[in-house]
């Protein structure tokens, strides 16, 4: 099979998927070494981009998946007419925000450093596929831990954690310690969505499909 030809099975095969495929299930299909199909995949991308294609390939760490171009994204809401539910509230994204960078975290630590009862938001947040378990905490008790999910980076379009946004230096207070700013980190995950409103569709769309 000429590399073309490959580059088009790989096409295909995410498309049909219409999820994230392991890089390395696709080359068990194709009978071919990871390092061939990274290339595969990476010139499939810069075929998309050359021709103006309205889908795009998007890296989420090993994994990849074909989705529509955020330009395109109010033509393709018209159409698919999809229902919106709640957008996440101020107090999900802070609570995401402390997860997304200090995890896994328990929900003693995120309650710590929001001051405030997280019980509702935390189970919320994992009902919609964004926060998960990642075991416990060895001390007494046992403490759940909990750690972002890969629909998490899906939908803010991140392919690792280190892609996250850089927080401002933490101010300090009159004793010259550093102070939380949970708030900060929230509203830094926020931009992502409020900035291009297909990433918001993302946000609503993993939450429909986490209740479901």
């Amino acid at each position: 099979m000429t590399n073309k030809k490959m580059r088009s099975a790989c096409e295909a095969i995410l498309f049909a998927s219409g999820e994230p495929v392991e890089a390395v299930r696709i080359a068990e299909a194709l009978d071919i070494d990871n390092k061939t199909v990274s290339s595969l995949l990476s010139d499939l991308a810069d075929e998309l981009n050359k021709r103006e294609s309205g889908i795009c390939l998007l890296k989420l760490g090993s994994r990849y998946q074909l989705c529509s171009r955020v330009e395109y994204a109010s033509q393709v809401r018209a159409v698919l007419e999809k229902k919106k539910n709640t957008p996440l509230s101020n107090a999900a994204f802070e609570v995401l925000a402390v997860v997304a960078y200090n995890q896994p975290v328990t929900k003693a630590y995120i309650e710590q450093i929001r001051g405030v009862d997280c019980t509702g938001v935390i189970s919320t947040l994992c009902q919609r596929g964004l926060l998960e378990e990642k075991g416990r905490l060895e001390l007494p008790g046992k403490p759940l831990l909990y750690g972002t999910t890969p629909d998490f980076l899906r939908c803010f379009c991140l392919e690792s954690l280190s892609e996250l946004p850089e927080l401002p230096d933490r101010p300090e207070n009159d004793d010259g310690e550093e102070t939380e700013i949970d708030s900060t980190r929230g509203e830094q995950l926020k931009i992502n969505i409020s900035e291009d409103s297909a990433l918001e569709e993302e946000i609503l769309s993993a939450e429909k499909e986490g209740e479901e």
